[in-house]
């Protein structure tokens, strides 16, 4: 696929809510007061990205460049770098089994939030830290240009790099930086992580296709998929194959015949899309109930596909088809859009509607 570098446009603010579905309804959980360490707040960024439930029903909303929102049915609060955050832009948020929250900022950083404020991680280097895959471990994308990803073990956050391939190589020697200095990102730089049905991690990187780690050994596939968009969402489907950001191939574990240029590990077989699809390309990915595959396309739209049926949901505003981030599916199995510029959205019976607090 000839795919173009994905760039970010930003545009004012957006007129109100007007005739949205409201948000406070939908929260499970008990209501609660504004948290000491951030500011109480009417409304939440229009650039509304990642979006996350916690264990205690409250839902997490990471901007691209305002922080992060926390509302628990009752009160939005704000939370930025006044707060503890590393950078105002979110790029990711988890939970640990003890309810302890993690945001992953771009500039890379990782920042925990105690109950009132957050506070930043301190990494260690390379060179201190070490593979491993704990059952509990946390991971997050390094930051454009690292390289690499962040480890949290409960105690240290570990700073990894990825071990040298011949396609990183190859890449590097034929795009020095002393010939190209505008070059500010590594063909090793991750987009996301997913752990799949039997705990092993992958990870989508910017130029190599996705790299599978099975707690000893790295195998890498797709190298080179997508071209310059890279793999910015991985799936596992019901029949175990992997989704690397297309439907036009997917991958599947053993070393019957290897295509050319594909480790034994996996094997590259037809998709179910062309690349003239609308869908054959996306940006985030998520799984049902009933195990079918939402993709959440950059412009298209949402795509829904069961296994034998595909159902398209035009996501717009004014009419107009609008840019996606991600797709989150939540602890009631509901659906969530973050957007580029948007704000949020919900799948409401057989439409996406955009959501005010």
């Amino acid at each position: 696929m000839n795919l173009s570098l994905l760039v970010l446009s930003m545009v004012a603010a957006l007129p109100a809510f007007a005739g949205q579905t409201a948000l406070g309804p939908l929260l499970s959980g008990p209501a609660g007061s504004p948290l000491e360490g951030g500011e109480a707040v009417s409304e939440l960024d229009h650039r509304i990205w990642i979006v996350f439930q916690a264990e205690d029903s409250s839902y997490w909303f990471g901007s691209d460049g305002e922080g992060v929102y926390r509302y628990d049915g009752k009160t939005l609060v704000q939370f930025t770098t006044e707060q503890g955050l590393t950078s105002n832009r979110i790029r990711g948020i988890q939970e640990d089994r003890s309810g302890s929250l993690y945001v992953c900022t771009e500039p890379g950083g990782v920042s925990r939030f105690n109950g009132r404020e957050f506070s930043e991680l301190t990494a260690l280097e390379p060179a201190e830290s070490e593979w491993k895959l704990g059952p509990d471990d946390l991971c997050f994308p390094a930051g454009q240009d690292s390289g690499g990803v962040y480890r949290w073990d409960g105690t240290s956050l570990h700073r990894l790099t990825f071990p040298p391939t011949a396609a990183g190589d190859a890449y590097n020697a034929a795009n020095p930086r002393s010939k190209s200095p505008n070059i500010n990102y590594s063909p090793y730089d991750v987009y996301t992580t997913f752990k799949d049905s039997q705990g092993n991690l992958w990870f989508g990187t910017a130029m190599l296709g996705a790299c599978c780690y099975d707690g000893s050994t790295f195998a890498w596939a797709g190298t080179g998929e997508n071209g310059s968009f890279g793999v910015r969402a991985l799936a596992e489907d019901k029949d175990g194959k992997f989704w690397l950001s297309n439907c036009v191939n997917r991958f599947a574990k053993g070393p019957a015949n290897p295509l050319a240029g594909e480790p034994a590990d996996f094997r590259k077989e037809p998709g179910i899309a062309t690349n003239a699809d609308p869908y054959s390309v996306f940006m985030s990915t998520t799984r049902d109930k009933d195990g079918a595959l939402w993709m959440a396309t950059l412009s298209g739209g949402v795509f829904r596909y069961d296994g034998e049926t595909w159902t398209h949901f035009p996501v717009t505003h004014e009419g107009k088809p609008i840019w996606i981030y991600s797709i989150y599916r939540d602890r009631q199995d509901r659906l969530w859009l973050g957007t580029q510029e948007h704000g949020v959205y919900r799948l409401d019976g057989a439409e996406f509607e955009r959501v005010r607090i």
